[in-house]
């Protein structure tokens, strides 16, 4: 029998084992007369308000989880996964009315997005990222996701891992990671597809609840409900 493995992000036991991005920030300056349409997602929690912007550079993604939102899918899901330093991960639909000590981050929609590695998107803090399982294209799950928290990391860290892994940081990234911190070690191993640019404080109060074995929230931490919020701009 296959066993079915738990969509989620390593923390220690592969630190650098992915490469790092080229350079950092999203696409350059858009073409002149056309219409710039940004989404964003006001996701309310129970511990407070976390607005995402989500990157048209990741179109897959950014549709699914659209997509999501519309059907209000992740309405009164958990945070069931918290780690320090690290991140908050969601989006398992067999949280909804969980039990407590139950057992969480199998669930699914019977989907993945393939993969969209970006070199010029990369994890750092507040980035939002897709779970996955351990399977060779480096699918995302479908539904389960995860903000970045992460820590600061030295450029001299950093520079070890260009060495090792042939990609270069741009000194942008590194000033980025030293200066707002982030988890590196997952960069191009991982989609990264949003962005919170708004309610950073709500990760770090999420990401510090206390939790049990398995990282779940001994208090049950809720998404309360999901908003889309499209923005048009007509570039002059």
């Amino acid at each position: 029998m296959t066993k079915k493995l738990l969509y989620f992000i390593p923390v220690c036991a592969v630190i650098y084992s992915f490469a790092a991005p080229h350079s950092y920030g999203v696409s350059g300056k858009p073409s002149k007369g056309r219409i710039d349409t940004t989404y964003e997602v006001l996701m309310k929690t129970s511990m407070g308000d976390i607005t995402l912007k989500l990157y048209n550079e990741t179109p897959k993604h950014r549709d699914n989880f659209i997509a999501l939102v519309k059907k209000n899918f992740f309405d009164s899901l958990l945070f069931h996964r918290v780690i320090n330093n690290f991140m908050i991960q969601g989006g398992d639909p067999n949280s909804k009315n969980a039990p407590s000590g139950m057992m969480l981050g199998n669930g699914d929609v019977g989907y993945t997005v393939p993969a969209e590695f970006n070199p010029k998107l990369i994890h750092k803090k507040g980035a939002l990222a897709a779970a996955r399982n351990d399977n060779p294209e480096k699918a995302s799950s479908g539904c389960q996701f995860y903000i970045v928290q992460g820590k600061k990391t030295d450029s001299t860290m950093l520079r070890k891992m260009e060495q090792r892994t042939g990609w270069h940081y741009t000194q942008e990234q590194l000033n980025t990671y030293e200066t707002q911190g982030g988890t590196p070690f997952l960069d191009n191993g991982y989609t990264v597809y949003g962005e919170t640019i708004k309610g950073i404080e709500v990760v770090d109060k999420i990401a510090a609840v206390a939790g049990d074995g398995n990282n779940r929230p001994v208090e049950n931490v809720y998404i309360l409900s999901t908003k889309l919020i499209i923005k048009t701009n007509k570039v002059k």
